[in-house]
Parts: structure tokens; sequence; C-alpha cells
């Protein structure tokens, strides 16, 4: 942050490509050769003594490779000093206690992509209303489609402009994602009010004032696993999923996929990264409305891979109770409605949203939020009678409500009370207490419904 209160913003923005048949193959080669680069220099950092794995010997590996085989080659220099860069910083991570450890990228399982660590070869025009052209290396000027005012040309500073880009291949085609700075002025505190937020399934932001009927809704069929798409497109899946299994049938074990089997995989794809993309616009514009109305937003602490695991499996293959062999089912079913919903990347874009707006994201323990009487404070067997209805088996209460509506009130009341474990943005605020044993809260308060 500067004297006058500005701040460099860095975000990126993702354009699709006008690609001709020629073109994609040229991309496809990069891509394939950038996936073959990181697995062969993740080779030679496993087999050469710790003294001698530097950075050095890394780059000279790398030029050596392209100068001795020919498919390498066909990688741009820069792109290559790419990969070079984010296997370092792989590891890195892995040494700090980040992520794990890098491993070997597999040919149908790694998404294809080709950096572009340089801004200025770019060469940003635009041209029409709907079109702009950018320079790609070895392949020259292509169209993309424009949808946001880029920092090109003119309007191009030293502390706003491109950076960089990194061109990303999905089941609808290539696209390039920009890397932009810009400087702004540093924003005001949010004054807005506070709202607790719990993630569910049926209703997948329920807000603690009862808000969450303002965002953008969900289409019709919440429950669907495939509710980003039209009635015309869900039959389109049925029958295109059905002839892939009439189709798969035919297949020999260990024989190749036939062109006819693969172009109908291919189809089913498109459909699933349509409904992807779609589930992706509703996340940003209801995040965008949160951050930008209120000032303090409170989420709970998940652990959501533990929540999606699959349950233990009992001695007895016959014995019934919630994770029997009917059990089994349900819970991969709510698995799939775990992930299909993405909580923690809506925590991770209400944090950067939350920021920007001047407001702040606070995270308080999950355990019992689900369970326990926003009315009274107490914790009863069976309150939960099903996945949508809460009901208070407490004598002196029984209070009836919306069970994520009560979770959210029971999250914004966590933060009120100050049991928080972690506050976004914490530069320049006063931190609350952390949670421990001894400042849980009671099993029963009082509390006025209203």
């Amino acid at each position: 942050m500067s004297e006058l209160g500005l701040v460099k913003r860095q975000f990126g923005h993702r354009a699709r490509l006008a690609l001709s048949p020629a073109e994609i193959r040229v991309i496809d080669d990069q891509a394939h050769a950038a996936r073959t680069l990181w697995n062969c220099l993740h080779s030679w950092w496993q087999m050469m003594p710790k003294d001698k794995c530097t950075l050095a010997g890394a780059d000279a590996a790398i030029r050596q490779a392209r100068k001795d085989l020919d498919y390498l080659a066909v990688l741009p220099a820069q792109a290559a000093q790419a990969v070079l860069k984010t296997y370092h910083r792989a590891w890195v991570n892995c040494w700090e206690g980040r992520a794990q450890e890098p491993s070997f990228k597999g040919r149908f399982r790694t998404p294809m992509s080709v950096d572009i660590p340089q801004g200025r070869d770019l060469n940003i025009v635009r041209v029409h209303r709907r079109w702009g052209m950018v320079n790609l290396p070895k392949i020259g000027r292509v169209r993309f489609r424009w949808t946001k005012d880029l920092s090109v040309g003119k309007k191009a500073t030293k502390d706003s402009r491109i950076t960089g880009a990194r061109l990303v291949k999905d089941a609808l085609g290539w696209h390039i994602a920009f890397r932009i700075q810009t400087l702004q002025r540093a924003p005001e505190s949010h004054q807005g009010p506070e709202v607790g937020i719990d993630a569910g399934v049926n209703i997948p932001l329920a807000l603690s004032n009862k808000d969450h009927g303002r965002p953008p809704r969900l289409p019709d069929g919440t429950a669907d696993r495939d509710k980003w798409l039209t009635p015309k497109e869900k039959a389109k899946l049925l029958r295109l999923e059905r002839q892939a299994a009439h189709r798969n049938t035919f297949r020999k074990p260990g024989e190749k996929t036939s062109r006819r089997l693969q172009h109908t995989y291919d189809q089913i794809k498109q459909l699933r990264a349509k409904a992807t993309r779609r589930a992706l616009n509703w996340q940003h514009q209801t995040t965008t409305y949160l951050a930008r109305t209120y000032g303090v937003l409170v989420v709970e602490q998940l652990n959501i891979l533990g929540m999606t695991k699959h349950p233990a499996p009992r001695p007895d293959p016959a014995g019934g109770g919630a994770f029997g062999r009917n059990g089994a089912r349900a819970k991969a079913g709510l698995n799939r409605s775990i992930a299909q919903e993405a909580w923690g990347r809506t925590v991770t874009i209400l944090t950067y949203k939350s920021a920007r707006y001047g407001g702040r994201l606070v995270k308080v323990p999950a355990p019992h939020t689900s369970r326990r009487c926003s009315a009274c404070g107490c914790i009863t067997s069976g309150s939960r009678e099903s996945q949508e209805l809460f009901v208070c088996k407490n004598p002196d209460c029984g209070w009836t409500a919306n069970a994520d509506w009560n979770a959210a009130r029971n999250i914004l009341h966590l933060y009120r009370t100050g049991h928080v474990i972690v506050a976004v943005p914490a530069a320049g605020r006063r931190g609350r207490r952390a949670v421990t044993p001894s400042n849980l809260p009671q099993q029963c308060r009082r509390e006025s419904p209203s």
C-alpha cells in the first residue's frame, strides 16, 4: 500500500479463443510438450544428487533437452522456463507444508495448458466491439472474445498492465486467461451489517437474516444433480450416457476406445463443462452481492474432505444402519451433492471479494451449528427430523425453522460471542480470541428467536 492510499490489485480474466484447426493442433502439441517437460524435469530432480538439484542445473538440462528432442522444441523457450518456475514453486510449497510433493502428470487426467509469462509479447489490440487480437508465441495473431475492458494500449501503465497469460483447454475449447495488475484506491472500511452464512445442499448459501432469496436464484430442480442444464440439455445428456454405455459393451478388455465412443464422451464432457461454467457464474454473482451488501461475513471452518469420505465398511455385510448396505449409496449421493456445491471455492471467492469492498470474512468453529437450537441454545437428539426441517425437542421451546437458516443464526451468534478461528483480512485489525475448550459456548443458552 502506498502513501497515497493506493493498492496493487491482481486478478485474472478468461476469454474464449477463435482458432483454426491448424492452430488448435499447434497449441495441443505445445501443451503436450509442456506436460512432457514437467515429467522429464521431475525424473531429473529425483535422479540427481541432492547437492546438484539446483535451478541452474535444471535450466541447463531443459535447454539441452529442447535441443535434442524435437517434440520439446515446439514449446516456446519462455513457456519452458515457466514450467521450471512452476515446478520449483511446487517444491517450495511442499517444503513449507502448504501442499504435497509434486508428481508426474498423466496424459488424460491433467488439464492442458501453456504459460505465456511475458505480457509485453501479447500485443493486445481491440479490433471490434466483440473481438480482440492477441499475439501467441509460434502461432501468430489470434482472435479472442472481448468481454472486459483490458489495460492495453494508451491505458497501459507501469502499475496497470497485463503481466502475462496462460492458455487453458477444457471440453469447450481453448481459452486465454490474462493476468492483470492494476493500481486502485484502497477501499474504505465497509459499514454494512453482519451476517452468518451456512453452506448447505437444499439452500446453497443460507443467510441468518433470511436474505438468501435476494441473490441470483438457482434454476428449477434444486435437488437435481444436473440443475444447471435446461430440460432439452438434460434429455440430450441422458441419451448420450445411454449411448456411451451401449457402445462400451462392445469394447473388449484392454481395447482402445473407438472414435465413435470417444466422440460421445466428448459431447458428454461439453455438457458437463457448460453446467460447471453456469454454476461458477452463479457463484460469482452471489458472492459479489454478499460482499457489496455486508461488512462482516461469518462462515464455518468446515473439513470438507472429512465430510465427503466414504463410510467405513461394517464387518457384517447384511448389517443395516445409516452406513449399511443401503446407507452407503445414500452417503455417496450426499458426497456428490457436497462436491457439486463447491463450498471451498465459495469461501475462497468470498475472501478476496470481501477484502476488495472493504469488508472481512470470519470463520467460526463448525461443531453443533446444525444441531443447536438458535432460539434456546439446547442440543437435543432428533432435532433434525429431515434435511430441511429443524424442530427443537426441548419441552420449553419447541421452535421450528428451516435447518439451514437455523445453522446460519448459530454461526452469527458464535461470532458475536467471540468464538473466532480466522479473521480475513487480519492485517491492521485487532484479532478475536481463538476457540478453546474453556471458552466454548454453553450447551443451553437463551436468545430471542427474532
